[in-house]
């Protein structure tokens, strides 16, 4: 088996552009304060939209004089980009877009994304800065098993990691059996996925009966779902890797936004090129460093699809202090769900990430798990569909009660509501090889 040795050490920090990653708060607030200036401008002038959206909020252009401006500035929504659909918000000419991306339509029309030959540079730029953030370097063998197409992962991983001189197996989502015999065969030393795949890639080589030591994998650079830090540990412990979060989304430019270095204490934003803040996502206010709120981006190098103060509904916070590793970099908290596909049961606000963190914490189940929503009698109801491991499906139906009755106690107590739960046996569950399926919402609820 050919494999490559990578002499990387936790306690080395590996950078990319260290001039860009460490440079000092002061510079790079005027960095984004000329960029901004220029970016202002050229939407003014390019873009109607964004010109009618700046006038009706009583500014000009020339108004703007640095970053400490940009809260006088109008915000952007996805529906913004729904109602421009398709190429209306690009503030190049069609001559000039070398390539378009869209995002999944499942609430309305795709937003589609176009890019420059400079924005496809500039992803990789960013994607190599991920890259390296986790211990990648030249000697590496990334599988990168995102979905190549229309979907931003695959490709956007993959002219990264070709940037900065990673061996790329360019296999894509889906034939698991297939992506494991590739692991062994190619020496594979990272991979590139959704962590619901990596858990069920995981999954699948217990069933195939594949030996860790059969793999040269080490290191993952997981993301395009929210996951928890419990989740973390499944993952890491069983596939002995380093799990690392990446944040990105198709509309600020895809994978490459954010992502963890290996001291893992939140995800270094790129913001040289995307300015993050925090608001309130019901005042629309902006918050403090450390409050948690809603991410909005300002993408102030693209030149295909500039966005203003775009609404991610992503909900976290940001850190300003340096990290461990030399990067100045703001710092972005794991995502702790989004606000626009958070579930009101019964008045009380839950999260996903909620459940699976109790889940996650209960031994004799899988990691694998289904919230189901359903609405009778005007009374909301969530039932909870939970695997269990293969010893307790032969288990006394005591075992089995006692289990129910711990996860249900847990649940409830975290939430604070009432719910239905149900153990089922391993594999009941339909497995993803994308962004897996949490929530089936029955309810007919009209989302704002």
């Amino acid at each position: 088996m050919f494999t490559k040795e990578a002499d990387v050490t936790m306690s080395k920090a590996i950078y990319w552009d260290e001039s860009r990653e460490c440079m000092p708060r002061s510079d790079l607030r005027k960095l984004q304060s000329e960029n901004l200036r220029k970016m202002v401008e050229r939407i003014y002038h390019n873009v109607p939209f964004y010109r009618r959206k700046i006038d009706q909020a009583g500014i000009k252009p020339q108004d703007i004089k640095g970053i400490e401006d940009l809260h006088r500035l109008p915000f952007t929504t996805k529906q913004d980009l729904r109602d421009n659909y398709p190429y209306s918000l690009f503030a190049a000419p069609m001559k000039d877009i070398v390539r378009v991306h869209a995002s999944s339509g499942t609430t309305g029309k795709s937003t589609v994304v176009g890019y420059t030959k400079n924005d496809l540079d500039l992803w990789s730029e960013v994607i190599a800065r991920t890259l390296s953030s986790a211990g990648i370097i030249s000697s590496d063998i990334i599988q990168v098993a995102y979905g190549y197409g229309l979907f931003t992962g695959g490709l956007g991983v993959h002219y990264g990691a070709e940037k900065a001189g990673v061996t790329v197996i360019p296999i894509s989502g889906g034939n698991t059996t297939r992506q494991i015999q590739i692991m062994k065969d190619f020496g594979t030393t990272a991979i590139a996925c959704t962590p619901s795949y990596a858990l069920y890639l995981a999954e699948e080589m217990q069933d195939q009966k594949v030996r860790r030591e059969d793999l040269s994998l080490r290191v993952g650079i997981f993301g395009a779902e929210p996951w928890t830090e419990n989740m973390r540990r499944e993952i890491e412990q069983s596939l002995s890797i380093l799990a690392i979060d990446i944040y990105g989304l198709s509309e600020i430019i895809g994978p490459g936004v954010a992502s963890e270095c290996m001291c893992k204490c939140g995800l270094h934003i790129n913001e040289d090129h995307f300015i993050p803040e925090i608001i309130n996502p019901e005042t629309l206010e902006p918050l403090g460093e450390g409050q948690e709120g809603e991410l909005v981006f300002t993408t102030v190098t693209k030149e295909g699809l500039p966005l203003l103060r775009y609404r991610t509904r992503d909900l976290t916070s940001l850190t300003h202090e340096k990290c461990e590793c030399g990067r100045t970099l703001t710092r972005m908290q794991k995502c702790l769900g989004r606000s626009d596909d958070m579930l009101i049961i019964r008045g009380v606000n839950v999260f996903p990430s909620q459940i699976e963190a109790v889940l996650l914490e209960t031994a004799g189940i899988k990691p694998h798990y289904q919230i189901v929503v359903d609405r009778q009698h005007n009374l909301d109801n969530l039932t909870l569909l939970v695997e269990v491991e293969e010893s307790f499906v032969s288990d006394e139906i005591k075992k089995l009660e006692a289990l129910k009755y711990r996860i249900k106690h847990a649940v409830e107590s975290n939430l604070g509501i009432s719910i239905t739960l149900n153990l089922v046996e391993p594999k009941t569950i339909q497995r993803s090889e994308g962004k897996a399926k949490r929530v089936i919402d029955n309810r007919k609820i009209t989302k704002a």
